[in-house]
């Protein structure tokens, strides 16, 4: 039977390409938003979802993260790395002089920001659910350009004004799958988990969480904070560790946490990103 893999669409973005490298051989199906995408690998309606997590220059996708502390349903089985190259697509004819307004994701436009104010200056920037989203969008003014890729330009008939205009080369994005249940150990695996205390804040609570790893011989690539969303100051912890939930060492470290905590999930066990060639 053939995977249904949802992305953060529509056809032309990013996540579509991450999809496309993940399973050639999936049927892929757009949704608007990356609520969405959860809520389709949730419902059934997909067997996996592909949604963006952290950009090399911009940082966490705060979406992705809310939907992995709130929705204990789904877990990250799959990890992705894609280069990023963004283009300023216009509808064929139009000069650079007579653009008006550059739409794209926030994040792209982040990642663009310095190019569109020095030759720009003047153009409105405007936010969009996706960088083909915002393609689309831009196809049906006179007055427009879209910062998205190339994809996008072959999808929707747009012409290139601009290539590589993000503010530093090496932009990547990390995607993960969402899916009902993480990867089997590999033997080269991380382990993604949040987690939030019982106790009021005191000196030495986080860094006692830590050192359960750092005792164990447990490499933590990555820490990071969200809102618990309860009350002003209150924070939920996000880490990302060397190692597979099942490994004794680190299920250990797991189990020892857990019982300092209000709130603890682990988000996934998955294999570690290996850049190919």
């Amino acid at each position: 039977m053939t995977r249904r893999l949802a992305f953060l669409g529509p056809r032309g973005t990013n996540a579509e390409e991450a999809a496309l490298r993940y399973d050639p051989s999936a049927e892929l199906v757009p949704f608007p938003g990356i609520s969405a995408v959860a809520a389709a690998v949730d419902s059934g309606m997909a067997d996996g979802g592909v949604v963006p997590i952290e950009n090399s220059l911009e940082g966490a996708v705060t979406e992705t993260l809310d939907v992995l502390i709130h929705d204990a349903k789904l877990a990250i089985c799959i990890e992705l790395v894609l280069p990023i190259e963004h283009f300023l697509l216009a509808k064929p004819g139009l000069k650079a002089a007579d653009v008006r307004r550059v739409y794209s994701h926030p994040q792209a436009l982040a990642q663009c920001r310095g190019f569109i104010e020095r030759c720009f200056p003047k153009a409105e920037m405007v936010a969009a659910l996706s960088t083909a989203a915002a393609v689309e969008e831009m196809m049906q003014r006179d007055d427009s350009a879209a910062v998205g890729n190339k994809r996008a330009a072959e999808i929707y008939g747009a012409e290139v004004l601009a290539r590589d205009i993000q503010e530093r080369r090496g932009n990547v994005t990390r995607f993960v799958v969402l899916a009902a249940n993480d990867h089997p150990p590999t033997g080269s695996d991380k382990t993604s988990l949040a987690f939030a205390f019982a106790v009021e804040d005191r000196p030495g609570l986080l860094v006692g969480a830590l050192e359960e790893f750092s005792s164990r011989g447990i490499n933590l690539s990555k820490i990071e904070s969200r809102p618990s969303g309860d009350r002003l100051g209150t924070y939920i912890f996000l880490a990302d560790v060397d190692g597979h939930r099942t490994d004794p060492a680190l299920a250990e470290a797991l189990e020892r946490i857990q019982e300092q905590c209000s709130y603890f999930r682990i988000l996934g066990s998955y294999p570690r990103y290996q850049k190919s060639g």
